[in-house]
């Protein structure tokens, strides 16, 4: 199993990696529910295509897999990235941005700098690798399945805003009465956390009992008369970012029983060296902040599956 929080958060070695609970964006879950959304809504050849790139060149099966295999190409291959990234580290400034809150929208680019690149440069470079049949076939394939995952990421609000709090990975919160233990001994880590509810336990919470297929139907049910405008729309990475950034300040933090002020920006590496003071806040949340933050969580699920289908559709007409 993996390290608890999101993929800025790496391992001190690879093995106790595996180890420690896991909370990456969405959870299984909820990426496992942006790709059957998306798989809905994939022109015949696109869906074609993808499944055949994903079926000719399968993941490296030597490579451990947190989530269970789902038996559907698209789902399983929406969190093969959370694992490759243990293999491969330069990869995990791809799964976010950290937009500071209180930035101005004009500074995206700031915060995106080579070479380590953040969700922006990732999601652009591996659909620039999709694109290109002379690519090798196996790296077009991961470039695929780097594409869901990001896809469904960008639309998680806490993989686009910090707090000098590593998105939200700081912020120790009890969570329907269960506390925060510390979970990464010297790295001042504490579940649960900001990052992690919005992760997984929002959604769990949400939909108790029922699958990936089943919450993806709900959605697909809820969200029908607006999916196709959100299909409509240019494939703009940066303002999908800044989408989720405004939600993120307006609603992870924006509700927090106890405001959290916005802190001048500065490098943090572990929690250990903020995770102090915030604990001593007590964010107790339960069902008011659970019934603000599941609309958003619900309707950044279905756009993320929506808008992943029409990136595929745009690649193979």
């Amino acid at each position: 199993m993996r390290l608890l929080g999101s993929s800025r958060l790496l391992p001190l070695c690879i093995a106790v990696l595996w180890l420690a609970p896991s909370a990456d964006a969405w959870g299984c879950k909820g990426h496992e529910v942006v790709a059957l959304v998306a798989e809905q809504h994939l022109d015949p050849h696109a869906k074609a295509v993808a499944f055949g790139i994903l079926g000719d060149w399968p993941a490296n099966g030597n490579l451990p897999r947190y989530c269970h295999a789902t038996g559907d190409p698209l789902a399983d291959a929406s969190t093969w990235a959370d694992d490759e990234r243990q293999v491969r580290p330069e990869t995990a400034a791809w799964h976010y941005i950290d937009l500071p809150r209180g930035a101005p929208e004009a500074d995206l680019a700031k915060y995106c700098p080579p070479p380590e690149g953040c969700i922006l440069s990732a999601l652009t470079e591996q659909l620039r690798i999709l694109r290109d049949a002379s690519t090798a076939p196996a790296a077009r394939a991961d470039a695929l399945r780097f594409v869901i995952h990001f896809v469904g990421d960008i639309h998680q609000p806490l993989h686009t805003i910090t707090n000098n709090d590593l998105g939200g990975n700081c912020v120790p919160v009890t969570f329907f009465g269960q506390r925060p233990e510390e979970s990464a001994i010297r790295r001042g880590s504490f579940h649960p956390n900001l990052h992690s509810i919005w992760d997984t336990d929002i959604l769990e919470r949400m939909s108790p009992g029922q699958s990936p297929s089943d919450v993806a139907k709900d959605l697909e049910t809820k969200f029908r008369s607006r999916i196709s405008r959100w299909q409509a729309q240019p494939a703009a990475f940066a303002a999908w970012a800044w989408e989720s950034h405004e939600l993120a300040e307006r609603v992870a933090y924006g509700q927090l029983p106890h405001p959290i002020p916005i802190e001048r920006p500065r490098r943090v590496t572990t929690c250990a060296e903020v995770a102090g003071p915030m604990l001593r806040l007590d964010e107790n949340l339960a069902e008011p902040y659970q019934n603000a933050a599941a609309p958003v969580v619900d309707e950044q699920l279905a756009k993320g599956g929506a808008r992943l289908a029409a990136l595929l559709n745009s690649l193979w007409p």
